[in-house]
């Protein structure tokens, strides 16, 4: 098969499948709209009984919109499942319309039969044509989970429509308790319970509709179960570990990120050669990798090829959060849409001085804290006696601010790891001559960057500390830097932070100042602008930072995946008091 051949056969596949799933969409909407639409859904219904029937899945309702638009989310997101049963609902459909055609006379004479018939068939057709676009794996436990969810989700139902038909039932005659639940199953079932087989029973009208909802809500339960991608892969072995590290060893001055890519929450998958590595985790469905590649550039496309097929492979959206310019670069030219994100904040410190009128601010803040007695230790982390190093977890594990442990793309995950002896941990001690006097009041943990570089992973601070003991051990560590042999600095990143700049300048047009302002807005729970502001102050060099996607429809899923991986968001589960996990636990 000529390439010329090739491309065409692709095209005719992906215009197949985009016809399924558009299909699907327009069956959502109808079905929807006949929900709300009251004449219209009795159109569809009178029209889908005796001499008449509708394309498929269009039958009008909540339910039946559910159905369709799980479906068609599913396809697009290329599951082999969805694709099975939608042919084989619609092959068969197609088959028994066009038996009906052929067997009943009175069929042939109605023109919406012809119409649902054609549509049907066409829907099925091309599935079979776009097959080639529908790969995407599930679990392999989807089918006992949709089992057990659908056994249970029904039987739970089933009970509180029962109470809910016993609380409000009016009919004058008595009823059992199984005449009730039969009556509460059978509108879960079928939506529409034969009231003549039900003289004993007498509902309002919401009861109803609120078995009716139960029934959807189970139905949507029941499809997620069946359809949903494998939701982890394999985490980070020992043997994984070494072989990053050997990476890191070569090419690990490359990227300020590297090191966040020995986290033992990600996954890796290594190019052919083994000369590079894509590190990432799976979080609701989205593959988010972090960081450029590891390892030598001229492998990096192996290894983003490796990635990208096995997001392919189980129907994953991948996403690329935090890469530098050459990594997003090399991403894009393997089909991923860039969007910038903010800024890196980079210190070199041999060029950094306090002297100056630009610095004033900063040096008087940095001389106060110096005059008020407070003394740094700046050690790496194998220098630390292991008495010592559990005291650091315990105050660190005191001071985070609220109980989940936030960090994906530009944290480690842990901290005094014996893995982890290159790591500089700064220790900020109060002065004068009180009780308090030589008490840590503040930490901060950086991971190695390179040779000759340093990357902010962890901060610390007691809350009942003067405001400026951050700034005043960074300055520390910017003047002392030969102390650890680094030359360079990676501090925190920035989002957003060309808005924050552009948006207060003269001339600013009005749409960059309202997304400045809706920025300053989220700060007050996110601080956005003020870690922007406490960069700043140090004059760095900004470094842009990218996010990677594929699909600008999966945008909105891929903000959720890495606000969750970030620690912003959480998703519902356990309270957190039984989620609880300590720095000592993550060692």
């Amino acid at each position: 098969m000529s390439p010329d051949e090739g491309r065409a056969r692709g095209s005719w596949s992906q215009r197949g499948a985009a016809f399924g799933i558009w299909y699907l969409r327009t069956v959502t909407f109808l079905n929807f709209l006949s929900a709300v639409w009251v004449s219209f859904g009795s159109d569809i219904r009178r029209h889908n009984s005796a001499e008449f029937f509708t394309p498929y899945l269009l039958t009008a309702g909540f339910a039946s919109a559910a159905f369709s638009l799980f479906l068609s989310v599913t396809l697009r997101r290329g599951k082999r499942a969805a694709w099975i049963l939608n042919l084989v609902l619609s092959g068969l459909l197609t088959l028994l319309f066009a038996f009906g055609m052929v067997a009943a006379p009175e069929f042939r004479g109605h023109v919406q039969n012809w119409m649902s018939l054609v549509l049907t068939a066409l829907f099925a057709v091309a599935l079979v044509g776009g097959r080639r676009e529908f790969a995407a794996k599930g679990d392999r436990a989807n089918p006992k989970l949709a089992a057990a969810v659908a056994a249970g989700g029904l039987l739970a139902a089933s009970l509180l429509a029962a109470l809910l038909v016993t609380v409000t039932n009016t009919a004058a005659g008595p009823s059992t308790f199984v005449q009730r639940w039969r009556y509460g199953l059978m509108r879960l079932v079928s939506l529409a319970a034969d009231d003549r087989a039900f003289p004993e029973i007498a509902t309002p009208n919401w009861v109803n509709v609120t078995i009716n909802v139960l029934s959807t809500l189970l139905l949507v339960a029941v499809l997620w179960a069946a359809f949903r991608s494998v939701r982890s892969t394999e985490a980070l072995t020992a043997d994984d570990e070494e072989r990053l590290r050997a990476l890191l060893a070569r090419h690990g001055d490359r990227d300020s990120l590297g090191y966040f890519a020995l986290r033992r929450d990600k996954s890796v998958l290594f190019s052919p050669s083994g000369k590079a590595a894509v590190t990432y985790r799976v979080v609701g469905g989205v593959s988010l990798a972090s960081g450029d590649p590891l390892g030598d550039p001229e492998a990096w496309p192996g290894a983003i090829e490796v990635w990208l097929a096995e997001a392919r492979e189980h129907g994953w959206a991948p996403a690329v959060m935090g890469a530098s310019e050459e990594g997003g670069t090399i991403y894009a030219r393997h089909g991923l849409d860039a969007l910038e994100l903010g800024d890196e904040a980079i210190v070199e410190t041999e060029e950094f001085t306090l002297d100056g009128r630009a610095m004033r601010t900063v040096r008087q803040a940095y001389n106060r804290i110096k005059r008020a007695g407070y003394t740094v230790t700046i050690r790496r982390h194998e220098d630390i006696p292991a008495a010592e190093m559990d005291r650091l977890l315990q105050l660190a594990d005191d001071w985070r601010d609220g109980e989940t442990e936030r960090g994906f793309s530009m944290a480690l995950g842990r901290l005094g790891d014996p893995g982890d002896g290159r790591c500089v941990m700064l220790e900020c001690r109060s002065g004068g001559a009180g009780e308090e006097a030589g008490e840590l009041r503040a930490l901060l943990s950086f991971v190695p960057w390179g040779e000759k570089g340093l990357s902010l992973d962890l901060m610390r601070r007691d809350r009942n500390s003067e405001n400026g003991l951050m700034e005043f051990m960074v300055l520390e560590l910017i003047q002392r830097a030969k102390e650890v042999e680094v030359t360079q600095l990676s501090l925190n990143f920035a989002m957003f932070r060309s808005v924050f700049e552009r948006g207060s300048r003269l001339g600013a047009g009005p749409v960059l100042r309202l997304w400045r302002s809706l920025l300053s807005f989220f700060s007050r729970w996110w601080q956005i602008e003020s870690l922007y502001r406490a960069n700043a102050k140090y004059r760095p060099i900004w470094e842009p930072r990218y996010m990677l996607f594929e699909k600008s429809t999966d945008l909105l899923r891929i903000g959720i995946a890495a606000g969750r991986a970030e620690g912003f968001l959480e998703a519902p589960g356990l309270p957190k008091w039984l989620n609880r996990k300590h720095l000592e636990n993550v060692r």
